[in-house]
């Protein structure tokens, strides 16, 4: 159901308010409240809305179109003088209001100390006891998606703080301006070689230690699986290999992999951080990973996905979905008889024939890419 949020009569005579959000853990994480920012910036766009992250995903945070402030969180393990100075800075900037997207005892107490009047996060754990303002949403139940958990946050605080409904923000969550995707797609050409008229599909076999996926041997199967599809079908696809820190060496041997197996794949080397690693993911046509950040990147910018997920309760396909379009990604999980962990067990065979499927009706509408 959509719901939506609009400025009352009242608020145009308010100080804006200045909203706090944390969201201080992985990357996949961070990117998937970037629905929530959007749903607070629409419902309240007067709205100073700062964020607190830890240094890794700052260069993101910056990024963000709706982020007005980065506020660094030094983390659980800083020191007593770190943690004084994040608190004595949360203080000075005299929040209206905290929205918490997953709560710690250091944060809600942070929260506390600093004097922030609304203070939101979900009703779990003895974290909640540091808020006035809980929800209950029973994630473990993993019902919906992670970043539709993070929206309805959004719109209980917009409520708490009197604002009425607007249509619920739609995907891209990371809106660019025109001409960016573009920019990338054509700074690869040159420095890649790649054939700007085939589609590129990007794969990303890495998982930064965050999530169960398929091996190595498991993705050259697919890969090749897809081309020899694609390549039936008259399409010849340009492969793009991505890796984080110290995944190198894994993109390299895929690569290798592919090769003896005639299937040429190119491995994008490092970008100079984050943001421009980012960045260069809004030129692919499709965008291929296991459960991890770099797959939700591309889902925040509304690139095709697919992903492969364990069948575990909590790290379900449902629950950590991308943010794109519902046409734009596929997600593919061991069968109900498997065990949950057993990745082995997903049919690369299907996945094959509905990535490829993809590919070829992207490729039929580039428009609609």
């Amino acid at each position: 159901m959509n719901s939506s949020f609009t400025m009352t009569d009242d608020h145009r005579t308010r100080r804006p308010p200045h909203i706090l959000v944390v969201r201080n853990d992985k990357l996949g994480d961070f990117m998937l409240a970037w629905p929530a920012l959007a749903c607070l910036k629409a419902g309240a766009p007067e709205a100073k809305v700062s964020v607190l992250v830890p240094s890794y995903t700052a260069p993101l945070a910056r990024l963000c179109p709706w982020i007005d402030e980065v506020i660094l969180d030094p983390g659980d393990t800083a020191g007593k003088q770190a943690q004084r100075q994040l608190l004595s800075q949360l203080r000075r900037a005299r929040f209206t209001a905290m929205l918490t997207l997953f709560s710690t005892p250091r944060i809600g107490w942070l929260g506390w100390r600093a004097g922030i009047p609304h203070r939101m996060a979900p009703a779990t754990k003895w974290a909640q006891l540091f808020y006035n303002h809980r929800v209950v949403q029973r994630r473990s139940r993993s019902a919906k998606p992670e970043y539709i958990y993070n929206v309805e946050l959004a719109e209980q605080l917009l409520k708490m703080l009197g604002y009425g409904p607007v249509t619920r923000p739609t995907a891209p969550y990371w809106p660019l301006e025109r001409g960016i995707r573009q920019t990338q797609r054509d700074a690869l050409v040159g420095e890649l070689g790649l054939e700007p008229s085939s589609p590129w599909l990007f794969l990303h076999a890495g998982s930064g230690g965050s999530a169960v996926n398929l091996t190595p041997a498991q993705y050259a199967e697919l890969a090749v699986k897809i081309d020899a599809q694609l390549a039936a079908q008259g399409i010849s696809s340009q492969w793009l290999l991505t890796a984080g820190p110290g995944e190198e060496t894994t993109a390299q041997a895929l690569r290798d992999s592919l090769l003896t197996r005639n299937l040429q794949a190119t491995v994008l080397p490092p970008r100079q951080n984050l943001g421009d690693f980012a960045l260069t993911l809004a030129a692919a046509d499709l965008f291929i990973a296991g459960s991890t950040g770099p797959l939700h990147i591309a889902g925040c910018l509304n690139r095709p996905t697919a992903g492969f997920y364990p069948a575990r309760r909590s790290a379900t396909a449902l629950r950590w979905q991308t943010c794109n379009d519902e046409n734009h990604r596929l997600a593919f999980s061991p069968p109900e008889n498997a065990e949950v962990h057993d990745m082995s067990a997903i049919d690369l065979v299907m996945a094959a024939n509905a990535i490829s499927a993809l590919v070829h009706d992207l490729a039929a509408a580039p428009s609609a890419s």
